[in-house]
């Protein structure tokens, strides 16, 4: 029986990072046979605590909140040092042995970043939209790595299935405030100010559909429109 050791074989965990029932448990590999990869995976991962996760193409609700978050970052911070970045740049996190990597949904960096570079080593606020696939990770493993950055002043977590923002912030001590349908949301790291209506602006749930039909039957009812 031979003991060479078998060559690390790239294709292969490929393919099993595309099975579905392996995408919760991740899999093993070390810091650089992550970060020699990743840039050539055909699927996008994140890499925590010594595990490869694949990460699962977004409903069109998580797009849609993503999209008005980063959007809405985009125009208020135009011209200004901070940039606003959504899903494709990592973010290394220290660990006691080497580094975990992460992609945001939605990220602002204030530092000046290398345009061929890959990562955001200095983010100052953070949005992360949950989903079943990764809300556990969001809500316990990367907000306990996100809140040690030196840098990071907010941290920020949308539901998609119901309509709930909550946001962490370092000059709270990290406490979590919550905002509701009716509520604005003062992003304080960017001095931007967003209604909770409009981050979930097309966002397909019954909470937003049943604020959207009472908001039209009260239009309809409005002594104005009873004008014949």
């Amino acid at each position: 029986m031979s003991s060479m050791l078998k060559p690390f074989d790239h294709s292969e965990n490929l393919d099993m990072a595309l099975q579905p029932n392996l995408e919760a448990e991740g899999i093993m590999m070390s810091e650089q046979e992550y970060l020699m990869t990743e840039p050539d995976s055909q699927i996008r991962r994140e890499y925590i605590d010594g595990r490869a996760y694949a990460m699962a193409g977004t409903s069109i609700n998580h797009a849609r909140i993503t999209g008005n978050i980063f959007s809405e970052f985009r125009v208020h911070l135009k011209g200004k040092p901070c940039e606003a970045f959504a899903s494709d740049i990592k973010i290394p996190l220290k660990i006691e042995l080497g580094n975990n990597y992460v992609y945001p949904d939605v990220l602002v960096d204030c530092s000046t970043i290398d345009g061929k570079g890959y990562f955001s080593n200095s983010p100052t606020l953070i949005v992360e939209v949950l989903s079943q696939s990764t809300r556990k990770r969001d809500l316990t493993t990367k907000l306990l790595r996100y809140i040690n950055l030196p840098s990071l002043q907010e941290y920020v977590l949308i539901e998609q299935d119901f309509v709930q923002v909550q946001v962490l912030r370092k000059s709270n001590d990290w406490r979590h405030d919550y905002y509701y349908l009716g509520d604005s949301v003062i992003f304080e790291s960017i001095g931007l100010t967003l209604s909770v209506v409009d981050i979930y602006d097309r966002v397909d749930n019954n909470e937003i559909l049943e604020f959207i039909a009472g908001h039209q039957a009260g239009v309809q009812d409005h002594p104005l429109n009873q004008i014949d």
